[in-house]
């Protein structure tokens, strides 16, 4: 077994300049990648931007994943970060810029400048915040508005907030949110419901209100803090006033793809990498895996996936 991870900020020590695979992106993806492929005897490494873990971290609860009953998302990445750090180098905060295939080598460029080869990529990059770009989003960000209720909520206890995005997302925010002593208000720009029925009945159990039809128009503040948030009612044309403190963004994911112009990997018109059920693109050795494929953003199809990328990889490898 190999020891752990690197914390350090942009921290390179004991990366090679080249493996038989680099995985990039260590969320619940890349981190079954890592273990996979480790486990099928190839020399692998797993490089982020950010801490081991993804999105899972910021998830309050998280209760639909195989062996927890409910768990709290930040402890689930902690068991995947620590499982996989037993059997290979997670190296974090490095930023890959830039992928090129010269004939059948990758070559990766890091933010440093550093770049290493490989004969193979695992691209497990997930997904970031979607943003309303609304007048005031940016203004106040940090200010009261966040796209982390994990990070922020601690803040706004006794106090009134928005949580924009009825879908699950936005449910499980506002369900946290309330357990802490906040008072959410969800504001939903579908005529309806947008999460799973369980969510629905303990939204209302918990006597959340779902404002629905609801275009947001403006976080408006005093220059310091969030104050308000405008809206238009989208049934009567009416604009409307919710004084709020806070203002938490849940619309939606868009995949982290940028390192890829100019490889020529298929994507659909969203920007989700296409592959085959075995995890391939139409590049050959490059495999893409969890949510940048545009699949259903659940963390037990994330691993999967990235079981499936790093056998794959092998298959290719190694029995070709």
């Amino acid at each position: 077994m190999i020891p752990s991870f690197s914390l350090g900020k942009g921290e390179e020590s004991g990366l090679k300049d080249s493996y038989e695979l680099v995985i990039i992106g260590a969320g619940p993806a890349g981190l079954s990648a890592g273990i996979y492929a480790i486990r099928a005897g190839l020399d692998a490494v797993i490089i982020d931007k950010a801490l081991p873990g993804g999105l899972v971290a910021e998830d309050p609860i998280i209760e639909n994943y195989l062996g927890f009953e409910s768990i709290e998302g930040e402890k689930l990445a902690k068991y995947f970060r620590d499982h996989a750090s037993k059997y290979l180098k997670i190296f974090s905060n490095i930023e890959v810029t830039e992928i090129k295939k010269l004939k059948d080598e990758f070559i990766i460029s890091l933010s440093s400048g550093k770049t290493i080869k490989s004969r193979s990529v695992i691209f497990s990059t997930g997904t970031t915040h979607k943003k309303l770009n609304v007048k005031g989003e940016e203004e106040y960000l940090g200010k009261g508005v966040s796209y982390c209720v994990t990070c922020d909520a601690y803040f706004f206890k006794g106090k009134r907030v928005a949580v924009i995005g009825g879908g699950n997302s936005g449910a499980v925010a506002s369900l946290y949110l309330k357990s802490v002593g906040v008072t959410p208000i969800i504001v939903e720009f579908m005529p309806r419901y947008m999460c799973e029925k369980a969510y629905q009945d303990q939204i209302k159990k918990n006597g959340i209100e779902y404002i629905m039809n609801a275009q947001v128009m403006e976080i408006g503040g005093d220059g310091g803090k969030v104050k308000f948030l405008r809206y238009r009612d989208r049934s009567t044309g009416e604009e409307k006033l919710l004084d709020v403190d806070g203002v938490f963004i849940y619309v939606g994911l868009i995949p982290q793809t940028q390192s890829l112009k100019g490889l020529g990997v298929n994507m659909d018109q969203r920007g989700y990498i296409i592959t085959d059920k075995k995890c391939r693109t139409n590049i050959s050795n490059f495999y893409a895996a969890g949510d940048v494929t545009g699949d259903s953003g659940q963390i037990i199809i994330s691993a999967g996936q990235g079981a499936v990328a790093a056998l794959s990889a092998y298959e290719d490898l190694r029995l070709k």
